[in-house]
């Protein structure tokens, strides 16, 4: 690795970023992380092997991220190349730096026999640098094709596809029905893990370098599938699976059980001042129990202790994960094991096999759940395949019940599909993994092509779309 040195990972320990003092954060809403200091990510960008096959990039990124190569440019302070090769594959880096949970690292080679190289505090380090370095300007495009697409939904598919279409020299529109683009990195990932600045920041790039936002729109209803097939060349669906998975069960009508979306995005908009008052479903003073034991649920926990609950606590169906990688998931695959997140060391109970089987309430409100214990059967390798009821029947008390149970597709509700002439399909767009649909002219990228899944997995899905929307005009233009 140039002049440091090429053992590095055996002499210098895993050093990962810290979080500002629990006193202090549960108070407010700013972002928690406090990224290592420049000497130690040097230091830590030593570490990588340079290894002959970067797993890394192949299995492990979505984006194909150049790891090895940006994590030598850092270790030699060469940061305007680490940049070059980063934003090279990467649409968004301020935005996975904070909220990816890392699957690079999950393949890093490092990662066999010792700590993973710490390669999204790297990330971070070289996008935020370039930004403080003016480094990251407006690109105007010079050459138009005058060909037209429009982009609906603003979320990290759909940016992704508009920016690298506008850089082709298409005349890109992107729709957003929300007042602001972003999607749920706007309006379902809480400020304390991503402060709305940084897509503010990126949107205004965008504009600057060609692309036009229509907010407030709601395609299918304000504007029909078939007008915008009309005016534009090319349209990409990039809408995501906003139906959340509801629990069905005796009680379900009571007051005070909601979707974790809706509870996330009304804390969203009241951070940003897009609403003013009261959250209409404060956990202040509130018993909160929170059902859904993944990334959405953690955000629905620490935004309750910041809203002052009285208590939080956390259930999910499955059994604990394992401490360590657990054998079923061996590297380079994405690792199977307990993550303890920032929310949870804040004040959260976290309690496991555990099926809820009726709300309870008093006076139209909820006052608790009936719950039983379940009991897992494992594969060989230690995964759980499926579970039974254990016949341990309890109950637990919460004055607010959160459902962060994950997305189960496109609301039945909304018939753009349908004014495309689509097909549904599992709750998603019948489309091509490359994004194309029975309908000339018409794409989908992100979660409505591949179901709910990571923002990473969305923007390489959105640079992917955006590769055979810009196929397919080039075609037309002979």
């Amino acid at each position: 690795m140039g002049k440091n040195l090429k053992r590095a990972f055996l002499d210098l320990e895993r050093r990962e970023h810290s979080y500002r003092p629990l006193e202090e954060r549960i108070h407010d809403f700013k972002e928690v992380e406090v990224p290592p200091s420049p000497e130690i990510l040097r230091q830590q960008a030593e570490r990588c092997m340079d290894c002959g096959i970067p797993f890394c990039h192949g299995t492990g990124c979505p984006l194909g991220n150049q790891i090895p190569e940006f994590n030598e440019a850092v270790a030699n302070g060469r940061m305007e190349e680490a940049w070059n090769l980063l934003s090279s594959t990467s649409c968004f880096p301020e935005f996975t730096s904070r909220i990816c949970p890392a699957l690079c690292e999950g393949s890093c080679t490092c990662g066999l026999d010792f700590e993973p190289v710490t390669v999204r505090q790297i990330e971070r380090y070289i996008v935020d640098r370039a930004f403080a370095d003016g480094l990251v300007k407006p690109r105007p495009v010079t050459r138009r094709t005058g060909k037209t697409v429009a982009v609906v939904g603003a979320g990290p598919a759909g940016l992704a596809a508009a920016a690298l279409l506008n850089q082709a020299g298409h005349l890109v529109t992107v729709y957003e029905r929300d007042l602001r683009p972003g999607g749920l990195l706007r309006y379902g990932i809480p400020d304390f893990k991503l402060d709305k600045s940084i897509i503010d920041r990126r949107i205004a790039l965008l504009e600057a370098e060609g692309v036009k936002f229509e907010t407030g729109v709601n395609i299918g209803v304000d504007i029909s599938g078939a007008f915008l097939k009309r005016k534009f060349d090319a349209v990409i669906l990039a809408t995501g699976t906003r139906q959340p998975r509801d629990l069905r069960i005796p009680g379900r009508e009571l007051d005070g059980i909601l979707p974790a979306t809706v509870f996330l995005s009304e804390q969203n908009r009241l951070v940003s001042g897009e609403h003013t008052g009261d959250h209409p479903y404060s956990a202040r003073g509130k018993r909160v129990l929170v059902i859904g034991g993944g990334d959405t649920g953690s955000d629905c926990v620490g935004t309750s202790i910041r809203q002052g609950a009285a208590s939080v606590v956390q259930i999910e169906i499955m059994p604990s994960p394992p401490e360590k990688r657990s054998p079923s998931t061996p590297w380079p695959l994405w690792p199977y094991l307990l993550r303890t997140s920032s929310s949870h060391m804040e004040g959260c109970e976290r309690k496991w096999n555990i099926a809820t089987k009726a709300f309870l309430g008093k006076d139209g409100k909820v006052a608790g759940v009936r719950c039983v214990r379940t009991e897992w059967e494992f594969s060989p390798e230690g995964r759980p395949l499926k579970f039974s009821e254990k016949g341990e029947v309890f109950e637990l008390e919460a004055d607010l019940v959160l459902l962060a149970m994950g997305f189960t597709g496109i609301p039945e509700s909304e018939t753009y599909p349908e004014q495309f002439g689509l097909e549904r399909e599992r709750g998603r767009i019948k489309a091509s993994p490359g994004g194309i649909t029975s309908e000339k002219g018409v794409f989908a990228a992100g979660d409505v092509l591949s179901g709910p899944s990571l923002v990473v997995r969305a923007i390489a899905s959105g640079r992917q779309t955006a590769e055979a929307v810009h196929a397919y005009l080039m075609k037309m233009m002979g």
